[in-house]
């Protein structure tokens, strides 16, 4: 993964991020998988790149997967908005990835094996042909693997029953998409099975998560100028897509996760991370 393509607003401090790399590498496992979870914008991929940057420099290899990496491809999408529904073309949603080829990528890396390490591009919205997936280096000592729903579990199906936002309201009047994505979470058990640990950073609330969507949109643009950027209505309608799911992380996940990190809506750590 590319940190410059998964910008945030999160800056730790060296101590907060040598922590959390020490509970990675101290994982009974012999290449111990590190989860690292939050809604969108809470600064996964920044310190998931600084975990592995601090590694390398101490000589440890350190291997950063984000689930976003392993995203069905556009046609694969646009064969579920055919047959499904037409929002299953929009990709992030469970039930938008490639589970089995995610699997198959973790169990190699905590079998200790050189794995082709996949890549999705955003901007042409494609996984990356398997000849220009970099490949993890030998003698990895772990693995973060970040993403923003990991062991979100599915919800009682009588809450589908009301449109929690405008895009289901109006998009999705039948409950056919919100279904689809609530019956895929149950699917990703397999997948969570693989991870050691899982450290939630938890911010205030969904409410954050447009402006905080926003900003790194204006930051995607500035790495990448010649990206085609949303504009600030299209960040506020895509992130309704992910808002049932976030706002179930935040009632199930303090139950779930191993080490809770609470944030607040600058993304500083509130308190030191409790387990």
């Amino acid at each position: 993964m590319d940190p410059s393509l998964h910008p945030s607003g999160g800056h730790h401090t060296p101590d907060f991020i040598a922590a959390r790399l020490a509970e990675a590498l101290g994982l009974a496992a012999e290449v111990p998988v590190y989860g690292l979870t939050g809604l969108q914008g809470t600064g996964k991929s920044t310190l998931a790149a600084d975990m592995a940057a601090m590694a390398r420099r101490r000589g440890l290899p350190v291997v950063v997967l984000s689930i976003d990496d392993f995203y069905l491809g556009r046609r694969e999408r646009q064969a579920l908005g055919r047959d499904v529904h037409p929002l299953l073309a929009t990709r992030g949603p469970p039930g938008s990835h490639d589970l089995a080829l995610a699997i198959e990528t973790l169990d190699g890396l905590r079998a200790g094996r050189p794995m082709p390490l996949p890549r999705f591009d955003k901007i042409s919205d494609r996984r990356l042909p398997p000849s220009r997936w970099p490949r993890s280096p030998a003698g990895a000592r772990a693995v973060v693997f970040e993403g923003w729903f990991h062991k979100v579990p599915a919800e009682d199906p009588a809450a589908l029953a009301t449109p929690i936002n405008a895009l289901e309201r109006d998009e999705d009047p039948d409950g056919t998409w919100r279904r689809y994505c609530n019956d895929a979470l149950a699917g990703y058990a397999p997948l969570w099975q693989r991870l050691d640990h899982l450290a939630w950073l938890r911010g205030p609330g969904f409410e954050v998560v447009p402006a905080w969507r926003w900003q790194q949109e204006l930051t995607l643009q500035a790495a990448n100028p010649g990206r085609q950027a949303m504009s600030r209505a299209q960040v506020e309608r895509f992130v309704l897509f992910f808002e049932r799911t976030s706002r179930r992380a935040m009632q199930a996940l303090p139950g779930i996760a191993d080490q809770v990190i609470a944030l607040d809506a600058d993304r500083r750590v509130l308190s030191p991370p409790r387990s």
